[in-house]
């Protein structure tokens, strides 16, 4: 089957919001093909124990190349413990650089509760401004919703689980069972 022909997998979302000490990423469970769901529960965000330091990583993009990424990731953290942002650069070199992982298909937004930032393939290591970050086909309506949520009293928390719920209410590529991370500093 050609490449115009496939239908290809689709869409997640995912969101990060750093807020009142506490960073949570939030991740919706639907995995398409096509036009069809073909699973409502997986698990999009994860929790990374390198070296003993905590870190909460949430993927959007094809599922094989992300946990390439994700173990990546945890190597790199190895060799630099407690060095996130060296660490994501240092990923996001290798990623840009190495013909293999240049066909990888994902993004990742990781925190350690200090620092959120979103990892691409095309080498970028991105903090975003206003303390949220989002990705995958809901991604721009989540960052929408949490950025909106920001000047009020509503936690972490609740930030992510309302901006996911306002994207799954639009993407049809995201729905509401939700896998949530936070990390409190």
């Amino acid at each position: 089957m050609a490449d115009k022909d496939f239908p290809g997998w689709h869409g997640t979302t995912i969101c990060g919001v750093k807020k009142g000490g506490e960073v949570v990423i939030a991740g919706d469970g639907q995995v398409s093909l096509g036009e069809t769901v073909i699973k409502g529960s997986a698990r999009k965000v994860r929790r990374l124990s390198p070296g003993g330091y905590d870190i909460v990583a949430g993927f959007a993009g094809s599922t094989a190349d992300a946990f390439t990424l994700l173990e990546r990731l945890e190597t790199k953290l190895e060799k630099t413990p407690g060095q996130l942002a060296r660490a994501c650069v240092e990923l996001a070199k290798d990623w840009r650089t190495d013909k293999y992982l240049q066909k990888l298909e994902a993004m990742l937004i990781v925190t350690d509760g200090d620092d959120l930032y979103v990892v691409t393939g095309a080498g970028d290591v991105l903090e975003p401004e206003n303390s949220v970050a989002a990705i995958g086909s809901g991604g721009n309506y989540a960052l929408a919703a949490a950025r909106a949520m920001m000047d009020t009293d509503k936690t972490a928390e609740t930030v992510a689980r309302e901006a996911m719920a306002i994207a799954s209410d639009i993407c049809v590529y995201t729905n509401g069972n939700l896998t949530i991370e936070k990390i409190t500093k």
